[in-house]
């Protein structure tokens, strides 16, 4: 957690996000057999150490440290910690991979939106299979996430809420009396943020994975509320970004743009401008993991919530939830290793331990949430989660990381007045097409 509110923040995966609709409700097997993996690696523990490569925010952002500091007093095998930078995690994972050199376990993005999404390194043969086990922790419906050829290639860590971190303490001192139900009370909200010296949301404009995690926000109400199943319709051909509910977000960003709604000098804010803003009571709301509210909250005493994006008029209330984050094996790491981190994940996929690690992380329970599982930060969308009013990060299935990229990109284009709503929708349905 950050010790101060000059502490910088550099945001796990979630920064560059993530899955399908996820239903809270069951578990999926694989074509495995029990106990093994294809690599006969998924036996008994043994005492073989290997290494775990994770994104991390800060130095006390350790709860990946934390489960392989209890599985090493518990069985004796010792687990290298190697803890990255998250804003440049992702490209230090894909260099070590095609270099050979990467470490015998990593987290990773599931599905295929990104370049260390879990799908595209297994298909480029840079993972191991995993056994059953693994496969059972998958949420009933999100198994393509994990899945080639039939075999299993990244396990869920937990359940991870995203939206709008909001300070409502820093809200009243302003004249805001609770948080905004509507779009149109958003708007409202801006103006009367402004009026009191501070502004409704930071955002870090200048960095992509920020404009386009805010743009995916706001597409809950506005796409996959109607229609969960949007990113299987684009697939197939029968909608396309222009023409579609994604206007509408792109439209409402530029009425927030216009109206106020962030900070001055948007278009070059930065993760440092969130973890100031916020910590400095000049922002009331961040696009950030949800996990976020509890550490930003630790570190500077405020009471932050995670809240929802308002909904347009007629539409209801919906957000954004989905397993973000999953562990993986190299594929290239010698065959006893395999095995002991097949041990370990099969540790982690007992329920003590997928309790512990939400709790530890700030997230949920794979399992789903439920009034006795869930933060207190998540109290203003525990109804949503528990009801499964809510899409997965909607990037997870997008066809190539291009397409995030470009929203990201044509959001900032948007910001400083360079690019045109038409203009993004049409640049990301021809990445989608690429």
């Amino acid at each position: 957690m950050p010790q101060h509110t000059a502490s910088r923040l550099r945001w796990p995966l979630l920064a560059a996000p993530i899955a399908g609709v996820l239903i809270l409700a069951g578990c999926a097997g694989s074509g495995a057999d029990d106990g093994g993996d294809s690599n006969d690696g998924g036996g008994d523990a043994t005492d073989v150490g290997f290494s775990l490569m994770v994104a991390q925010a800060n130095d006390q952002d350790d709860y990946y440290a934390k489960m392989a500091e209890k599985y090493t007093e518990e069985t004796g095998v010792e687990i290298e910690m190697i803890p990255y930078p998250s804003d440049a995690y992702n490209t230090q994972v894909t260099t070590q991979l095609q270099a050979g050199n990467a470490a015998d376990m990593m987290v990773l993005a599931p599905g295929t939106g990104q370049a260390i999404s879990v799908v595209t390194l297994a298909e480029a043969g840079f993972l191991e299979p995993l056994n059953d086990t693994s496969a059972g922790v998958i949420p009933e419906g999100t198994q393509s996430l994990y899945e080639v050829d039939g075999e299993i290639y990244g396990q869920p860590t937990a359940l991870a809420p995203v939206g709008l971190i909001y300070n409502g303490a820093g809200g009243e001192e302003v004249g805001i009396e609770a948080y905004p139900e509507t779009f149109d009370e958003l708007l409202d909200a801006c103006a009367t943020a402004r009026e009191g010296g501070k502004t409704f949301t930071v955002l870090a404009g200048g960095v992509p994975f920020n404009t386009g995690l805010f743009s995916m926000l706001v597409s809950a109400t506005r796409v996959y509320a109607a229609d969960p199943d949007w990113n299987e319709q684009r697939a197939a051909g029968d909608v396309t970004f222009v023409g579609s509910g994604w206007e509408d977000v792109l439209n409402d960003v530029v009425t927030l743009n216009d109206s106020g709604c962030f900070q001055d000098g948007v278009a070059g804010g930065t993760f440092d401008s969130i973890t100031q803003g916020i910590g400095g009571q000049t922002s009331l709301t961040a696009a950030v993991p949800g996990s976020a509210a509890i550490s930003i909250g630790a570190g500077t005493g405020l009471d932050l919530t995670v809240q929802a994006f308002p909904p347009a008029d007629g539409q209801d209330a919906y957000t954004l939830a989905s397993a973000n984050y999953a562990w993986a094996v190299n594929a290239a790491a010698e065959d006893d290793v395999k095995a002991s981190a097949q041990s370990f994940l099969d540790w982690l996929a007992e329920p003590a331990q997928l309790e512990e690690f939400a709790d530890l992380s700030g997230f949920v329970p794979i399992s789903g949430a439920n009034a006795g599982n869930v933060n207190p930060v998540y109290e203003p969308i525990g109804d949503l989660l528990e009801s499964g009013s809510f899409a997965g990060l909607p990037n997870a299935t997008w066809p190539n990381p291009t397409v995030y990229d470009t929203l990201g990109t044509g959001v900032q284009g948007l910001l400083t007045g360079q690019k045109t709503v038409d203009q993004v929708l049409e640049e990301m349905d021809a990445a989608w097409d690429s």
